[in-house]
């Protein structure tokens, strides 16, 4: 580059300089004058002067940040109000919530009997009741799956073949014929021998021992008759205490030798609802519970001096449904209206169907309705089988606990009013002649 050129670029150079710096004054001049202006208007033009169509709109503010804040500083300014309120509320929900997820811990926790060194199944329980009860056959079925060897106790050939015929290989009968007393001796002593000395479950396999670890008592109760007591004969009176009553402590007595050297423990299952209640027109089974009632209190007290455990499950409905082939699942017996006498009639059969009809609705009366999952009584009966210190009484299916209550603490008369039973009056009571009473009898039933 030349000398003239640079001449002529270092002249462009200040030229530029001087008209930046001048419009760099001019601008600073013009906010400063603008300024001013603003200044003054606003300290001399009154405020508001300017149309509220003519105003430009506020921004709006966000949707949801407003309200939210407002909700939370209420529910700051209530909790710094009620401190001690807010506290038991975040206690209740803390501690319900807790106790929720532990009992949701325990219920699908998995439950195993244990085994031998070999890994043999070593513990034996033994159910005494129909294998073809619905709760007997559940249990023994889920008691095998949980790895114990299970023993049924049958007194006919047919009840060894149901048992057999299950296909289970640790599901075994156990025949005691408690009429017969030699065999039921010889049948124990066997029994005796089988758990003392050493069993090889396999070719190979170290022997090992077994253990009995408990005894259940299921009483069949699913065919009591109902019907006023003037109507049930002394027949089934006697078949319904010899079967369900004399039975059962049969079993147990035989079985106590065996249950105190192993220190196992004696587990007894009724139905609670109708017991609870005391209905009428039950009265058979409400005898049979409470006579079984009485005597588990009695060998709890007998056994308590041996550290031997005695519990009794107070039973609410089920859900038969999924418990195997129909005829398992037996249907409670009703006496039939059409054999009581004429004045009987008269004076039951309106408050007899009634309340028939009212627990059917209910879900108490009728032994195939709906209840509570199986899985929540083998749980239990798992858990009070080898817990180390298992609570004495077991309330266990949908109404165990809620007609206990209502039966312990609400007044007779306002049972039998939810139950659908009416004061008939004696007075105007008039028998009908036979002829009539049948057809009148009919009447009833066509409107039920």
């Amino acid at each position: 580059m030349s000398n003239d050129d640079q001449h002529i670029l270092a002249v462009l150079t200040e030229y530029t300089k001087d008209v930046r710096d001048l419009t760099e004054s001019m601008w600073d001049a013009s906010d400063r004058q603008f300024a001013s202006v603003a200044s003054y208007v606003k300290r001399h033009v009154p405020e508001g002067w300017l149309p509220a169509r003519a105003r430009p709109l506020p921004p709006p503010p966000p949707p949801h940040s407003v309200i939210h804040v407002a909700y939370i500083q209420r529910v700051q300014d209530w909790i710094s109000r009620n401190r001690a309120m807010a506290a038991a509320i975040v206690a209740f929900a803390g501690t319900g919530g807790f106790l929720l997820w532990r009992e949701r811990q325990r219920y699908n926790r998995k439950r195993r009997a244990r085994r031998a060194s070999n890994g043999a199944r070593r513990e034996v329980v033994v159910i005494a009741g129909p294998p073809n009860s619905p709760i007997a056959r559940s249990l023994s079925l889920d008691l095998e799956r949980r790895g114990f060897i299970v023993y049924i106790v049958c007194s006919t050939m047919d009840e060894e073949q149901q048992v057999l015929g299950e296909s289970r290989a640790d599901v075994r009968p156990l025949h005691l014929d408690v009429v017969d007393t030699f065999g039921t001796q010889e049948a124990i002593e066997r029994f005796h021998d089988m758990l003392t000395k050493p069993h090889v479950a396999f070719a190979g396999a170290s022997p090992h021992n077994l253990t009995l670890k408990g005894v259940v008592l299921v009483p069949d109760l699913m065919l009591s008759p109902t019907g006023p007591v003037e109507t049930i004969p002394l027949e089934l009176w006697s078949d319904a205490l010899n079967a369900k009553v004399l039975h059962t402590i049969a079993v147990a007595q035989a079985l106590l030798p065996t249950v105190c050297e192993f220190k196992s423990r004696v587990l007894m299952l009724t139905p609670s609802i109708v017991a609870s209640l005391r209905p009428p027109f039950h009265s058979v089974e409400t005898t049979v519970v409470k006579a079984l009632e009485g005597f588990l209190g009695s060998l709890r007290a007998e056994l308590g001096t041996l550290g031997i455990d005695v519990l009794q499950f107070h039973l609410g409905t089920f859900d038969y449904s999924h418990v195997g082939p129909k005829h398992h699942v037996q249907t409670r017996a009703c006496g039939s209206q059409r054999d009581w006498p004429a004045t009987t009639r008269a004076l039951y059969a309106r408050n007899f169907e009634s309340q028939a009809r009212t627990g059917q609705n209910r879900g108490l009366l009728n032994a195939d309705s709906s209840g509570s999952s199986m899985r929540e009584l083998h749980n239990a009966v798992f858990d009070a089988l080898i817990q180390t210190r298992p609570r004495s009484v077991w309330r266990v299916g949908r109404g165990s606990v809620t007609y206990d209550v209502v039966g312990s603490w609400v007044p007779e008369g306002l049972v039998g009013f939810m139950m659908g039973l009416r004061r008939v009056s004696l007075d105007t009571l008039r028998a009908p002649k036979h002829g009539d009473s049948v057809e009148s009898w009919e009447k009833v039933e066509a409107h039920v």
